[in-house]
């Protein structure tokens, strides 16, 4: 995989993230840790991508 398509991936995952954590504050039944273990995924995946973006 090239580091392209490799980042392309990774922003992808990011932004399916944040809409499952908007859709899930939205929601009337939020699961606090929930949403906490998927800010957590994004933060990984956004220090990923800087990491591997060139500057």
């Amino acid at each position: 995989m090239s580091l392209s398509s490799h980042l392309q991936e990774l922003k992808k995952k990011h932004q399916h993230l944040s809409e499952s954590v908007e859709a899930l504050q939205r929601s009337p039944a939020t699961d606090d840790l929930e949403i906490a273990r998927l800010k957590k995924q994004k933060l990984v995946l956004k220090e990923e991508i800087s990491r591997l973006t060139p500057h």
